[in-house]
């Protein structure tokens, strides 16, 4: 929803290292935060960053939970997978319907934006321009396939380095100013030195690196996005995600609706208890490390930065007398928690 000089009360995750502070958030006729004030205040809310979902499928919205027990080929290893044969025999009004529901659900939860890698080449991208038209989400489109498809989106998203050569849409990329990343180390390791040498805005999964590609990633600064909730599904493992955060900048992604819920809350709690993470950390990764990756002017509460705003009512029967609020957001919080979605537009 939209708001002129709004003013928003509780505990508030406080800029990049999210320092819950009791107070006041004052959002000025910019659509930008103008200040934030400590003050005691009558409020139990907890006011954090909108989400930034790093890295989706929302195509597959078409077959959820399609594919039980097969193997990561089988349900998604281009042209012939399980979900590209049901792409393929979809229409295209059901395809934008059901991505539209997906983004839908996905605003409910308070994600302000999704990278979602496009199949379907340009007309995959247009549907999911079409799909987002009049919904406050920021669905950005690495489009796929093409170079044609890379030009109507926003960048591209090469399925792997085994797959193909992509020296060609890395160029034009970089011609075009717009982002390249490319899925790396998700079965194996055997497409992550090829995938490093096209110098990625940044990678998907990680699952497998060893230690000259983790030397790599860390020399080069080469950003991971990981999706452990589907590492686990597709029975490929989990990625050595303590190891990543130490080397490089690490976001989260729910990947393929598919296989998941495009839910940040359930990748969060996931993560924290698979993990030795702290929930600071992941939700640094939910929040300011995704749109870092896009530098975008949101995902972090400063002054300056654009009012994309998730409101938890901490007096929910599920959150009430939480003790740490950033445990709480993490680990417990869901979307029936949501008191407001603030997704102010700039007016610059």
């Amino acid at each position: 929803m939209e708001r002129d000089g709004a003013v928003y009360e509780g505990t508030i995750l406080r800029g990049r290292e999210l320092e819950p502070v009791e107070g006041r958030l004052v959002v000025g006729d910019d659509g930008r935060i103008e200040r934030i004030e400590e003050a005691s205040v009558d409020s139990s809310s907890i006011v954090l960053p909108a989400f930034v979902n790093a890295h989706t499928h929302i195509g597959d919205s078409i077959a959820k939970e399609a594919g039980g027990g097969l193997s990561l080929e089988e349900l998604v290893a281009p042209p012939d997978g399980l979900k590209h044969r049901l792409l393929r025999e979809a229409s295209r009004e059901a395809l934008v319907g059901s991505m539209r529901r997906s983004l839908r659900y996905m605003l409910q939860g308070g994600t302000a934006a999704c990278f979602d890698f496009r199949e379907g080449g340009a007309d995959g991208v247009r549907m999911l321009r079409e799909a987002a038209e009049g919904l406050e989400i920021d669905a950005f489109a690495f489009g796929r396939e093409s170079l044609e498809a890379m030009e109507a989106g926003d960048g591209f998203g090469a399925s792997g380095a085994n797959d193909a050569v992509f020296d060609r849409e890395r160029t034009a990329t970089r011609e075009a100013g717009k982002p390249f990343a490319i899925h790396a180390g998700e079965a194996d390791a055997s497409d992550l030195n090829p995938a490093l040498d096209l110098d990625p805005e940044f990678l998907i999964h990680v699952v497998h690196p060893e230690a000259i590609h983790l030397d790599r990633i860390e020399d080069r600064a080469v950003p991971v996005v990981v999706c452990p909730r589907s590492n686990l599904v597709t029975g490929v493992g989990l990625p050595p995600i303590e190891e990543l955060t130490a080397r490089t900048t690490v976001a989260l992604g729910t990947d393929n609706v598919m296989l998941n819920s495009p839910s940040m809350f359930r990748e969060m709690a996931f993560l924290s208890k698979l993990s030795d993470l702290s929930a600071r950390q992941i939700l640094r990764m939910a929040t300011v490390n995704g749109a870092e990756l896009l530098d975008l002017e949101y995902g972090v509460l400063e002054p300056g930065a654009y009012a994309r705003i998730l409101i938890l009512d901490g007096g929910s029967d599920n959150l009430a007398g939480a003790i740490d609020p950033i445990r709480a957001v993490v680990r417990r919080a869901g979307v029936a928690d949501v008191e407001a979605v603030v997704f102010e537009e700039p007016v610059d």
